[in-house]
């Protein structure tokens, strides 16, 4: 039978994934890493390029250039079922203009929730150029 959803959980989920809204907004690596399971990977395509990449890979991208303070993002939903978890991330103002959904699996690993995936689609916006 399905483990129920419980407030605890829910919040421990949010906590997660505003340590990545924190780390992706301001390039802090450390919240990144809080985050993020070591093994998990992003998907995703910008600008007709592919970037399926290590999480390690994104977190030095954010590093060398952090959302920016134009960034806004917002929790879309949770949902939950024992110690598996899907976020939606609604993310506008990245680099200034880009904006992106993303869905995040969680796993909870040893009684701690952590990002074991990132998907997005680019939903707007272009890149800036470097």
């Amino acid at each position: 039978m399905a483990t129920i959803e419980t407030a605890t959980d829910r919040e421990a989920i949010a906590s997660v994934i505003q340590l990545y809204i924190d780390g992706a907004g301001s390039g802090d690596t450390d919240k990144l890493k809080q985050a993020f399971d070591e093994r998990a990977w992003m998907f995703g395509s910008l600008g007709g390029q592919r970037v399926d990449v290590p999480i390690t890979e994104m977190i030095g991208i954010f590093e060398a250039q952090p959302m920016g303070d134009s960034y806004e993002a917002r929790i879309a939903s949770i949902e939950q079922v024992g110690d598996a978890a899907l976020a939606t991330l609604e993310e506008t103002g990245c680099w200034g203009s880009v904006s992106f959904t993303d869905f995040f699996g969680l796993s909870k690993i040893d009684g701690e929730w952590k990002i074991v995936s990132k998907t997005f689609a680019h939903t707007g916006g272009e890149m800036p150029a470097a």
